[in-house]
């Protein structure tokens, strides 16, 4: 056999040269086409989705393939068809492979597994099967050429169990037999079963086994190149919680639902149990056999062994003098030694002692009392110090008169499994960066610790810490910094909260603190949960070593007491929280107390929230228009200024308005229709005498604009409305330049080559620096009110418009100042060489008809400045 093999080696290593020669000698360019081959496992491909890849597998495939700038040709196959394909090489990848020896012959894997998982047996309602014995008479549907088939059968051959076999060509196929009556249950990988038991209306039984990794397969000796590739991008995203990885296997993961014990837990009882009575069976065979013949009696006991041997569990036999009397292969292969070296030993020769203890202890139990004995046994062996977790069953071994002659034990490795769950706990409930609780966590303990205070008394506090300069740290200092300053400030939290505290990250730079059993007096609490808060900021505010530079946090503390909130209500009390939060990081530094002013304003907020959705639905919102005049007082410009005139709010500003909409995420659509009302107005304009002349500009959120669809929407509009790109100029913040100022500047070009024009509002009040500035497709500055208001009696607000006029002419770009309200005002601002104008004292703002109407009264007329339309000004 092993010639055989070797040969084979031998031919498959020639085919693989001669391959390469012939590749050698057409090309010299690198491989860039991957055929993918894909059945309906949803590890690799959606079913019926054949012209990409898809599902877990496929997404990690697609989501290297990105970076990586490879082409997935994908090739749809049948299970069976995708490994001959593999081997033969017509396919160059397969995923969703499972590894064993015999496929480590055929094909080449990565070195890191994609994912742990183990094969389950799923039933049809009504059946109620607890172990395997219950397949009997069964039928059983699995997928043809798959592990779990090789698996199923050796089981179902070593407990000659009379079953039927139904083999299918799709994993699919196998579930829809079970929901259509046609078998009795269906085996499949957990990660398939546990979505298609819920499709199809399966149970998921307590049987499973076989824990595997689950890979990329190659044809032996090709693509090792992909397979190095695979492996750097699978070590990288295990090691961030934030990765496609996690992403990917978050959605795919189904967690059962009304679980209060692990399911993995059940089977191995099951499945220990299933054992034991076998090895009852075994000791009851024997006794009963022993007046048989003796040939009789040795093939039953090498039946039995044969059995016994094929079981994936440890299984002995001890006298009352806790000797080894039996031990089964995996027992030999544990202590590495043959069967005469283990039998008539005890544990003490293969245990450390205090394994020893414990495991005598268990044992003793059950050979001088009787009892069974089911434990979790940590072992560490001597030889090469291994350590094991080991689940033990054991029962006592009785003679006719009922006395106790050995024990019978069975015990299963679980480490693998409470590492998987260990595992899939410390994603679904911890933060990968600093080691604290989870959003997901922190909500949970914080209704628990609701209940609590209901049924105690005892008042607890929610304290929200945030970092103010947190961004500052990752622009200037860069985000591997970041992440260690966050992971220094998890570490002071941990060390100031008491053991019934629970510290938490609830993401980015935002942590909290729930902080319980306080006291019942009110007064009381307030003084303790004060003295905390301010021991904490005490702390936080001392500096933090990052790569040996000490940097000083700004940390703001926002307290909202349990109280606060009636009937235990989560989501109120972070509200809450977020509230005091705001109110401190308005002042800075500083420590706030949630208070009734703050519900109010909660209130009204929400208010506002929900009538703006109404509104936005109802297209209820309007444009105000204010002209925009040169220094003769000619129009040649508007500003749409946004409307809202609720029926119940009233008329509601949009300095109240825009902040809601900003943090309830109504910005982008808000502003999406900003846009397509004012191309629509633009193309109403265009066949007027008196409008066609004049620009139209409107404000951009920084929010809006980052948007990833904010481009092609306006594209959009442009193209729908067919109206001229260079009367539409959009005013952006010097908010916009903080994060990503070439993805900015890109967008800008974009929108500029189709002729939209920029304006930079409230210039001077913001972030920008000239060397921003001088890369930005600007038209025009705006200088903000605020320095206009005070020109005439404040040398600084004159000398900052002074500068902002130089600076935008020598960048080329027109300068208009906003917020005009006196004659005085407009006066000065010629004198300094301002050629344009904003505000009050031309003009207020008003509705689109009142311009037409007032602009038709005064065509022609010289002496009314302010109403008259201009020409075109393009220039500064």
């Amino acid at each position: 056999m092993a010639i055989l093999m070797n040969g084979k080696h031998v031919v498959r290593a020639a085919i693989a040269l001669l391959m390469l020669c012939a590749v050698l000698s057409t090309t010299v360019q690198a491989q860039t086409t991957l055929r993918m081959g894909s059945n309906d496992s949803p590890l690799n491909a959606i079913p019926g989705a054949v012209q990409r890849p898809g599902g877990m597998f496929g997404g990690l495939l697609s989501e290297i393939a990105q970076r990586e700038n490879w082409q997935i040709e994908v090739v749809p196959c049948q299970w069976v068809t995708c490994l001959q394909m593999l081997e033969e090489g017509t396919i160059d990848i397969l995923p969703d492979v499972s590894y064993t020896p015999e496929r480590d012959l055929l094909f080449d894997f990565h070195q890191t597994d994609a994912v742990l998982s183990w094969s389950q047996v799923y039933e049809r309602n009504g059946l109620d099967l607890i172990n395997l014995l219950d397949l009997n008479e069964s039928t059983i549907a699995v997928l043809d050429g798959s592990v779990q088939q090789r698996y199923m059968m050796e089981l179902v051959d070593s407990f000659d169990l009379a079953v039927d076999w139904l083999m299918f060509d799709s994993l699919a196929a196998t579930f829809d037999a079970v929901a259509s009556g046609l078998a009795d249950v269906a085996v499949a990988s957990h990660f398939y079963g546990d979505r298609m038991a819920v499709q199809f209306g399966l149970g998921r039984t307590p049987i499973m086994f076989q824990p595997s990794r689950i890979f990329f397969a190659v044809p032996a000796g090709m693509h090792a190149d992909v397979l190095s590739v695979i492996d750097n991008y699978l070590v990288q995203w295990k090691s961030d919680d934030d990765s496609p990885y996690y992403s990917l296997l978050r959605e795919w993961s189904v967690e059962p639902a009304g679980a209060t014990v692990p399911v993995i837990v059940w089977w191995i009882i099951a499945s220990l149990s299933l054992a034991l009575v076998a090895t009852t069976l075994f000791v009851m065979l024997l006794r009963f056999k022993v007046a048989e013949k003796t040939r009789n009696l040795m093939a039953s006991e090498s039946r039995l062994n044969t059995i016994l041997n094929s079981v994936d569990a440890y299984i002995y036999i001890k006298d009352d003098n806790l000797r080894y009397r039996y031990v089964n292969r995996k027992v030999c292969e544990l202590f590495e030694l043959p069967v005469d070296n283990i039998l008539g030993k005890t544990d003490a020769d293969f245990f450390d002692e205090k394994t020893h203890a414990q495991v005598m202890q268990n044992d003793l139990l059950v050979i001088k009392s009787g009892e069974r004995v089911a434990d979790e046994e940590p072992s560490t062996l001597i030889r090469g110090h291994k350590q094991y977790e080991f689940l033990s069953v054991k029962i006592p071994l009785r003679n006719p008169d009922n006395s106790i002659y050995a024990l019978c034990g069975i015990s299963t490795d679980i480490a693998e499994h409470k590492q998987v769950r260990d595992q899939l706990h410390q994603l679904a409930f911890y933060d990968s960066l600093t080691g604290l609780p989870n959003r997901r966590l922190v909500l949970d303990r914080l209704g628990h610790a609701l209940a609590s205070k209901d049924k105690t008394g005892y008042e607890g506090a929610l304290l929200f810490v945030d970092v103010d300069d947190f961004k500052v740290v990752n622009d200037t200092l860069g985000h591997e910094v970041g992440d260690q300053l966050l992971q220094l400030i998890g570490e002071r939290l941990e060390r100031v909260m008491l053991s019934t505290d629970t510290a938490g990250r609830l993401g980015a730079d935002e942590f909290v603190l729930i902080v319980e059993d306080l006291a019942v007096a009110a007064d009381e609490c307030l003084v303790r949960v004060r003295d905390m808060a301010v021991a904490l900021l005490h702390q936080l505010n001392q500096p933090f070593d990052l790569n040996g530079t000490d940097h000083v946090c700004a940390i703001s503390i926002g307290i909202a007491m349990f109280s606060d909130t009636n009937d235990g209500d989560v989501e109120a009390l972070l509200k809450a929280a977020d509230l005091a939060l705001g109110a401190a990081k308005n002042e800075g530094n500083a420590v706030r107390f949630f208070n009734s002013e703050m519900q109010v304003e909660v209130t009204r907020r929400t208010r506002i929230e929900t009538a703006l959705r109404k509104a936005l639905r109802q297209g209820s919102l309007n444009f105000h228009l204010q002209s925009q005049v040169d220094e003769s007082g000619r129009i040649f410009g508007m500003e749409a200024l946004l409307r809202w005139h609720d029926p119940e709010l009233g008329q509601v500003a949009p300095s109240d308005f825009i902040p809601v909409a900003e943090t309830c995420g109504l910005i982008v659509p808000l502003g999406e229709w900003v846009i397509e009302r004012a191309c629509e107005m633009l193309a109403s304009w265009q066949s007027d005498p008196l409008m066609s002349t004049l620009t139209l500009a409107i404000n951009i959120s920084p929010r809006q604009f980052h948007n990833e669809r904010f481009v092609d929407h306006a594209v959009k509009c442009l193209e729908k409305n067919q109206i001229d790109a260079t009367k539409l100029e959009l005013e952006v913040t010097e908010g916009l330049l903080i994060e990503n100022v070439a993805a900015t500047v890109d967008k800008m070009d974009r929108l500029r080559q189709l002729g939209i024009r920029f304006s930079l509002d409230d210039f001077g009040t913001g972030y920008a620096s000239l060397g921003y500035l001088k890369r930005l497709p600007l038209t025009q500055l705006k200088i903000d009110q605020s320095f206009v208001r005070d020109l005439l009696v404040d040398a600084n607000d004159e000398a900052i418009v002074r500068t902002i006029l130089a600076l935008g002419h020598s960048l080329n770009l027109r300068v208009l100042a906003e917020g005009v309200e006196t004659d005085l005002q407009a006066e000065r601002l010629r004198e300094m060489g301002c050629r344009f104008f904003q505000g009050y004292f031309f003009s207020r703002p008003q509705p689109e008809p009142n311009w037409r109407e007032q602009l038709l009264l005064t065509q022609g007329s010289d002496d009314k400045p302010g109403v008259r339309p201009a020409d075109d000004h393009s220039g500064t």
